[in-house]
């Protein structure tokens, strides 16, 4: 339960009671929210069963909208939000912002074409004005077993000028650093794990001794011939499953050094993940003056996604 988001509001309900009672609620919903349909957002709780959301139909918005994003203008490689804060007006038509109590909560409450039939709303509150606005933050991570912070290889802070293997894909978003066809994340095994921590950042694999651990050495093995051109087997953008001798793969055996010119890099992966916040303002419910509301953050399937790429070669 989040830092109590307290609707903590007047709501005053003309009772039955002649002493004309001030009735206090608190609506208390937690920091997470869910999405749905073209467009509804919405949290709700069991006890009270209880209900916020907030449906925006023009213009029409999708999630798709919100997660899109598009080619940077300065490195195609990369990529950027299109709508990174969306804002809008409540008009209590076509963008709705509601509070709902019910006797019991029943599942698929919202983006149902036939509504639950044992639904039983107690009280319902739309608000006839406000704002709303989305905010929208995207990471982007190669996953590739080394902390973002350490790919920072220049050590001037700066993330997005540190390119091992001049592909355009900065390290941190590269899942093969030195562009040699074997990801990082391969060459990362500590197959030996010499110094007894299972922690291959501490003494990466430096097959051919050179004082580069192999994730950025083009040639692991140090026999001449470039990790990328030792595809012996299988001509697959793959050097790690080709083995001459069945117990060490080509490009780390000194012994073999049969050159097969590659022709492309293989496909990179990039996990992509987008942290959605809604806020709405200046709220107007007929019985409850709220000034603002915080959904909190989107929890959907979608804030975790991949894209890929295949730099030029």
């Amino acid at each position: 339960m989040r830092k109590i988001f307290a609707l903590v509001s007047f709501l005053i309900l003309v009772m039955s009671c002649d002493d004309g009672d001030v009735i206090f609620v608190e609506l208390d919903f937690d920091d997470t929210f869910e999405a749905c349909g073209e467009l509804v957002f919405y949290n709700t709780k069991e006890s009270p069963a209880e209900s916020i959301s907030l449906q925006i139909s023009s213009p029409t918005l999708t999630l798709a909208d919100i997660f899109e994003v598009e080619p940077s203008e300065t490195n195609p490689l990369l990529v950027e939000l299109v709508n990174p804060e969306i804002q809008g007006n409540i008009d209590g038509s076509n963008n709705l912002f509601n509070y709902r109590s019910y006797n019991t909560l029943t599942d698929n409450l919202f983006c149902n074409d036939v509504p639950p039939s044992n639904l039983g709303i107690t009280q319902d509150l739309s608000s006839s004005d406000g704002s709303y606005t989305i905010t929208t933050t995207y990471a982007e991570d190669d996953n590739d077993g080394i902390p973002a912070e350490m790919e920072d290889i220049n050590g001037n802070g700066d993330l997005y000028d540190d390119d091992t293997d001049g592909d355009g894909l900065t390290n941190f978003l590269d899942p093969d650093d030195d562009g040699d066809n074997v990801l990082t994340s391969t060459e990362l095994i500590d197959y030996d794990n010499d110094d007894d921590d299972d922690d291959p950042l501490t003494n990466p694999q430096d097959t051919d001794g050179d004082g580069i651990p192999n994730y950025l050495d083009t040639d692991d093995d140090g026999d001449g011939v470039l990790t990328i051109d030792e595809e012996n087997v299988s001509q697959d953008q793959n050097p790690s499953n080709d083995y001459t001798n069945p117990n060490l793969a080509d490009y780390l055996n000194p012994d073999v050094a049969i050159m097969v010119p590659a022709t492309a890099y293989r496909v990179h992966t990039i996990t992509q993940t987008y942290e959605v916040s809604v806020i709405v303002e200046n709220i107007s419910f007929p019985n409850l003056n709220q000034d603002t509301f915080d959904f909190g953050s989107l929890q959907n399937a979608n804030t975790t996604s991949t894209r890929t790429v295949t730099p030029e070669f």
